[in-house]
């Protein structure tokens, strides 16, 4: 906190600005903040200023180290969660929101492993415009999706199916549908469809995994960044608790 702070917690309170300046907000903001339940609410002066305490501070802290781990929204139900919790001493709803945070990061390893294996299992693509095939509805089912998502990764020429030429049905031979599910895995992953483009197009020129190597590195990269801040967030998580003498079960 800095010896301005530190200054006024002697006096008998911390003022938004205080609070803000710590850890580089707007005074406008650490208001928002207790407003939305982030920060326990504060006690007024007989004037009516606000005066926050070094648990305030630490409830700000814990949320800000919050956030990049598990994002604005998640983080912001968290600390909801656990200073609504206060009055009994439960906390559970916390825990649970970063149980489900960790379940989804498991998911994203989950899902980079499959777009991995995905890869190395490319097998070598027919020609296009051979008989046989599958149709939109089989395809869309087996993928847990739409038919009306893999008509637009057509238009954006991610999923090239042919066309029947006696019923102009859309059909998709294996080099099709191994695209729609690499379409499928990297959306999972992250991926926007203009990022998608260029890589599908690399894959299909060499046909194999080594094109997409320094996307996948960077996609193992941002997980892992992920998993450090949620520890990060932990502790500070942790330290509120403790200094609320709260549970942590």
């Amino acid at each position: 906190m800095g010896k301005n702070l530190k200054s006024r917690e002697r006096v008998g309170g911390l003022r938004p600005v205080d609070l803000a300046r710590a850890h580089g907000l707007s005074t406008q903001a650490v208001r928002n903040y207790e407003e939305a339940g982030i920060l326990p609410t504060a006690d007024r002066t007989p004037h009516g200023y606000r005066t926050y305490t070094p648990l305030h501070a630490q409830a700000l802290t814990a949320f800000l180290a919050l956030v990049p781990g598990h994002g604005h929204r998640t983080a912001t139900a968290i600390m909801r969660a656990v200073n609504e919790g206060a009055a009994d001493g439960v906390v559970e709803d916390a825990f649970r929101l970063i149980d489900e945070s960790h379940a989804q990061l498991l998911e994203d390893r989950r899902t980079l492993r499959a777009v991995e294996n995905a890869l190395r299992d490319l097998a070598p693509a027919p020609q296009r415009g051979e008989p046989g095939g599958t149709f939109v509805g089989p395809l869309a089912q087996s993928l847990g999706i739409k038919p009306a998502t893999l008509r637009k990764w057509e238009a954006a020429g991610l999923v090239l199916p042919r066309r029947d030429p006696r019923t102009g049905y859309r059909v998709y031979d294996e080099a099709a549908v191994r695209d729609a599910r690499l379409v499928h895995q990297l959306r999972r992953g992250g991926y926007l469809l203009e990022q998608i483009a260029p890589l599908l197009t690399q894959v299909r020129t060499a046909g194999g995994l080594e094109p997409l190597e320094a996307a996948l590195h960077d996609w193992h990269a941002r997980l892992a960044a992920r998993a450090r801040a949620m520890l990060s967030g932990a502790a500070e998580l942790d330290a509120y608790l403790r200094k609320r003498s709260l549970p942590s079960r």
